[in-house]
């Protein structure tokens, strides 16, 4: 068997790795809202998921159950969690709308946003938080508070008040 690479084909240097109360349903739940394909899963004796993959637009996210009595949590265990996936499309607001039928729940509407993305926040049905973007124009850095000075408020985060 030859040396193994340090990064194995397919993978980026940084992949989400989920833990999910229900990581296989978690799997379909991201099927069904953002068009993955499962890339394998590993069940352990106790019908927990182990370890699971899944490929969105070409790049891998790991997952699995949580396992309290390890330390392993997920964000309904953990009342919220304070990291976001953050995820490019062709059509954000295509994929909002996919990811609401399928069970996700709107934080922040999709509107344009005055870096340059049309953008969106959804929470799925295991806790985690997605920002769904697609990039519409490149603004640089050193303009980012003149446009931030010029744009319109961006809407507001479901349940608050405007």
């Amino acid at each position: 068997m030859g040396k193994a690479k340090s990064i194995p084909d397919g993978m980026h240097t940084v992949t989400p790795h989920l833990v999910c109360r229900g990581g296989a349903d978690a799997i379909a739940f991201y099927i069904k809202a953002f068009g993955a394909t499962e890339e394998g899963r590993f069940v352990g004796p106790d019908g927990r998921l182990m370890h699971g993959c899944i490929r969105i637009n070409g790049s891998s996210v790991m997952l699995a159950d949580e396992f309290v009595e390890h330390g392993s949590l997920s964000p309904q265990s953990l009342k919220g969690s304070p990291v976001t996936v953050h995820l490019y499309v062709n059509d954000a607001d295509a994929c909002f709308e996919r990811a609401v039928a399928a069970g996700a729940r709107v934080i922040m509407p999709v509107a344009d946003m005055f870096w340059g993305d049309r953008y969106g926040v959804l929470e799925d049905p295991f806790g985690h938080r997605w920002s769904v973007a697609t990039h519409l124009r490149d603004v640089a850095y050193e303009d980012l508070p003149r446009a931030m000075a010029d744009a319109p408020p961006p809407p507001c985060p479901q349940g608050t008040a405007g």
